[in-house]
């Protein structure tokens, strides 16, 4: 903790030694900044469950295990495993809109830092100016060498930035206000002969350093009076704003921030209260269409026209917010009622299918059957 420089407020002129400054006043308050918690609360809740996606490849009714899968799902450079660089993306897709991935000499994928898009109508667009960390490619990428994504929503640091500029000042007052409400203020009246020479005025700082230290640091404080030196505390128990009121400014930016993504403000304060409803508007109106552009993207940069339509596609595998368990019943009677097959269940669960006939059957039980016949064999 700094000590007070209350000997710096003393100057000496023609008349007297020593006299007040009455520029005392000085700004101590540091500016508390919404932004960065908001941004890294909502878009950091986005990449994560993304990160936590699996990359598969599909061979018609296959999935392999390729080189692509390799850099999608384990380590797509040098530098980065695939939670990381995914988290990246997802970042840089959803704050600066767009998000430009490129492929090195050693097939590492990389996330470009900035980059300069120059469009055309009719041939590709080309991308010079890569940035990645401190290294600029000399060379330009054409529209199919790379993978590039667009948001295709403004910007989202105008939209912090307009946010935080109805919000930032009544933040800093409240912050400002609550500092104030508890602050000790005091006076001390110096003997003037007491301070005289260098001698003086250290005795006089090291008295007043020990009073704020004091006053600081103990639950009880009891200081001696010196002799030439009178303490005098101003300090008033004023009412002033209460906490919950900077957290009340804080979640209403927050609460901006993720209704701007597609967030449900209850899930990103962290409210428990129907959070299985919650996850499921999250993932179907955030998160699913991410992945959806993610998945577009990649089938039509890593594969021809040819391989698509023969069946070699990018499936995305998202996290589950639900057990196994829980849909277990939903699983029986779908399988029951001839609806799907077994191999077609544990495609849509996620899971490879397995080479057994009795799962290319379908099944329906007796809860499902046709009971007709039963009836008009009773009959005469």
């Amino acid at each position: 903790m700094s000590e007070i420089g209350l000997l710096d407020v003393f100057k000496k002129n023609s008349e007297l030694e020593y006299v007040f400054d009455l520029d005392l006043l000085e700004n101590t308050s540091q500016k508390v900044q919404m932004k960065k918690m908001a941004i890294q609360t909502c878009i950091d809740l986005i990449a994560r469950t993304i990160s936590m996606s699996e990359f598969r490849v599909r061979d018609g009714s296959q999935f392999i295990k390729n080189e692509i899968y390799y850099r999608l799902n384990v380590k797509p450079n040098r530098n980065q495993i695939a939670a990381t660089f995914w988290q990246k993306v997802i970042y840089k897709l959803i704050y600066d809109n767009e998000c430009l991935i490129i492929q090195s000499k050693t097939d590492d994928l990389l996330v470009a830092d900035s980059f300069t898009k120059m469009e055309y109508a009719v041939y590709s667009d080309i991308f010079k100016d890569v940035v990645v960390k401190n290294h600029e490619f000399k060379r330009s990428f054409r529209r199919d060498e790379v993978i590039y994504l667009e948001y295709k929503n403004e910007k989202l640091a105008p939209i912090i930035d307009g946010l935080y500029a109805d919000y930032g000042e009544l933040f800093t007052r409240i912050i400002n206000a609550q500092k104030r409400k508890s602050q000790i203020r005091s006076t001390v009246d110096i003997d003037t002969t007491k301070a005289k020479g260098e001698e003086g005025r250290s005795k006089l700082q090291s008295f007043v350093n020990k009073l704020y230290r004091a006053f600081a640091d103990k639950d009880i404080a009891i200081v001696p009076q010196q002799n030439g030196y009178t303490y005098s505390e101003h300090s008033k128990d004023t009412k002033g704003q209460a906490v919950d009121e900077v957290d009340k400014v804080s979640d209403g930016f927050l609460v901006q921030v993720a209704r701007s993504l597609g967030i449900p403000p209850s899930l990103v304060k962290g409210e428990m209260a129907d959070v299985e409803n919650l996850t499921r508007n999250f993932m179907l109106f955030c998160v699913d269409p991410i992945l959806k552009k993610v998945k577009d993207e990649l089938n039509a940069q890593l594969f021809t026209k040819e391989e698509y339509f023969s069946g070699i596609q990018i499936k995305i595998k998202r996290a589950r917010y639900r057990d196994i368990f829980d849909v277990a019943s939903a699983v029986d009677k779908i399988r029951g009622a001839g609806v799907g097959n077994g191999n077609e269940l544990r495609d849509e669960l996620g899971w490879d299918p397995v080479d057994d006939p009795i799962l290319e059957e379908y099944v329906i039980t007796k809860n499902y059957a046709d009971t007709t016949e039963s009836f008009k064999g009773g009959e005469e």
